[in-house]
């Protein structure tokens, strides 16, 4: 099941409208230090802000199990690169990761669905422990944008997204599983960052779905919230039922043992 096939679609378009885009393949020696912790920029020592409140913003992780244009992992950068830009503008980062096919486990089983859900979860939360020196992310889960403070400092000691592209890529690597790992960032100005966002945002309801259905959903589409997505993503709505379907046959199951035990069967 290919989770975020519309997502993924709508990038490759995206891929296709900016030929001119820069691209750093992976290479582990060109990455920008980090600090232990989170490292407050103040607005003081900031020489802008990228993804600021009166301009565009977006960020979401996706994963892929396919061949083609994430094969290989590298940073494209569509814009101004950070030595390149002089004020604030608009800003996105978006994550693909190519996972080794058998990762996710077999979705059909809840079990195999809960392993996939912990590990897109596992996966999405690692660009909470990335703290690129000088680059200070705030990051909102509740409006899918992604606002970064970039130091004076940081630009005057050579900070470059090729440079935190890698910072990032190295923690991606570094979970078993993940065959290749793709950091886009976009400031070019044409960007449409409200279909970034829009997506952004499909890109959390997927997870959540996936969560919900784990959870219980309830089976009368017509009441949930969440069909749009189901109708969607190919799959998600067999996953559900499949759910449904094994859950009954566990209950079937323990009542026939039940019985079986009154009985002396």
């Amino acid at each position: 099941m290919e989770l975020y096939q519309t997502v993924l679609d709508h990038l490759d378009s995206l891929m296709k409208s900016f030929p001119k885009r820069k691209a750093f393949p992976w290479d582990e020696n060109q990455c920008w230090p980090e600090t232990e912790r989170f490292e407050l920029v103040m607005g003081r020592d900031a020489a802008y802000e990228l993804g600021s409140s009166q301009k565009g913003a977006a960020n979401y992780t996706c994963v892929t199990t396919g061949n083609g244009f994430w094969e290989h992992s590298g940073t494209i950068v569509i814009g101004p690169d950070l030595n390149e830009i002089t004020t604030d503008t608009s800003y996105a980062r978006l994550v693909i990761l190519n996972l080794a096919s058998d990762l996710l486990g077999d979705t059909s089983s809840h079990q195999g669905s809960e392993q996939a859900f912990r590990i897109l979860q596992k996966l999405d939360f690692i660009k909470y422990h990335v703290f690129a020196k000088g680059f200070m992310i705030r990051t909102s889960s509740e409006n899918f944008r992604e606002q970064v403070r970039v130091s004076k400092e940081a630009l005057r000691q050579g900070i470059t997204f090729e440079k935190v592209g890698n910072a990032f890529l190295r923690h991606y690597l570094e979970v078993d599983g993940v065959k290749a790992a793709t950091i886009v960032f976009l400031t070019d100005p044409s960007v449409d960052y409200g279909v970034l966002l829009a997506d952004a945002k499909k890109a959390h309801e997927i997870m959540l779905t996936l969560s919900r259905i784990l959870e219980g959903m309830p089976t009368d589409c017509s009441m949930c919230h969440f069909k749009p997505v189901c109708d969607e993503v190919d799959g998600m709505r067999e996953l559900h039922f499949g759910k449904q379907v094994n859950r009954s046959s566990i209950k079937t199951s323990s009542r026939a043992k039940t019985n079986n035990a009154e009985t002396g069967e």
